[in-house]
């Protein structure tokens, strides 16, 4: 092969969360730990193994993400936290940057993994937002992967409702911890795409849904700036537009995906608001920002760039 040749190979971008919050180190065990880190690896090697081949950013960032719902450790799919009235209902969004087509599901059931629901509607229906039982209904319809609801359900996010109960202690998440997972990617082509799945907060009331599968707050993607996952407190974010608001930002500013992305969680900061973003760009970024100690994270690119980290002072 001719050295061109070799400068030519594609280049893609992978960057995944699982979440941002109050993640410290004596907070975690080191087994939960290594775990966290061996799960976020697992979907990395997922993703970038479609990358690597040549495989579409849409495909990429929905294999890194089932991974993750796959992982008890994390708050989307299996180990998703409960409702006030002891469920599971899961939130999942996807999208194109190519085409900027989008979909996304809330309170889903019984759909196995959430985000390939999500890309189910946004490709063999009309529409982008399903929800609760016609959600269900169309998964079913679709030949998706059913389980049974109890299939979700981890003993440790049944004691995390249980003393939330216990407490009193109002309507977030008692550890302050929001497992969300999502994944941005640019592929060979230049094209990006997002991808964000979650159970929400746990002890949730009246149906309530967060920003992960509300397209321009918890998702976004657009191959004119960049790609955005969300995780952290999701009514701060719904207000904000964050992960709109950030490619609006790069789109007709001219700011650095990094540059947007540290305005607006700044911004959301004024507000109250905790979490942080993944974002990717047709440019090959592979960018973090979250104002909270600690966010489950993890970049992969083709130029052999490899970086794991959980805790705020890792980089």
């Amino acid at each position: 092969m001719s050295s061109s040749a070799a400068q030519a190979a594609p280049k893609w971008t992978l960057v995944i969360h699982g979440g941002a919050g109050v993640i410290e180190r004596e907070r975690l065990t080191h087994e939960q730990d290594k775990e966290i880190r061996k799960a976020l690896d697992q979907a990395l090697e997922a993703g970038s193994r479609v990358l690597g081949q040549g495989g579409s950013s849409l495909d990429a960032v929905e294999a890194a993400v089932k991974v993750l719902e796959d992982d008890p450790n994390f708050n989307a799919g299996r180990g998703a936290v409960f409702t006030y009235e002891g469920r599971n209902e899961l939130d999942a969004a996807i999208m194109d940057g190519r085409t900027r087509a989008a979909g996304a599901v809330a309170r889903a059931t019984r759909t196995r993994n959430p985000v390939s629901l999500a890309r189910a509607v946004m490709e063999k229906s009309p529409h982008v937002f399903l929800s609760a039982e016609g959600a269900d209904q169309f998964s079913i319809e679709q030949g998706l992967p059913q389980v049974d609801p109890s299939w979700f359900s981890t003993p440790e996010r049944k004691r995390q409702l249980d003393e939330m109960k216990a407490k009193k202690v109002g309507w977030y998440d008692v550890d302050l911890k929001y497992g969300t997972v999502g994944a941005v990617a640019v592929d060979g082509n230049g094209h990006v795409a997002a991808a964000t799945s979650t159970g929400g907060l746990t002890g949730k009331r009246w149906g309530r849904i967060g920003d992960s599968p509300v397209i321009g707050a918890g998702t976004y993607a657009d191959d004119r700036a960049c790609a955005i996952s969300a995780t952290g407190a999701g009514e701060y974010f719904i207000r904000l537009g964050v992960a709109h608001e950030i490619c609006a930002r790069v789109r007709l500013k001219g700011e650095t995906p990094k540059q947007a992305a540290d305005a607006v969680l700044a911004e959301l900061g004024t507000l109250g608001g905790t979490g942080g973003v993944i974002v990717t760009g047709p440019g090959g970024n592979a960018d973090w920002s979250f104002n909270t100690p600690g966010m489950y994270r993890a970049k992969a690119t083709s130029d052999g760039v490899k970086k794991i980290a959980i805790y705020g002072d890792e980089g």
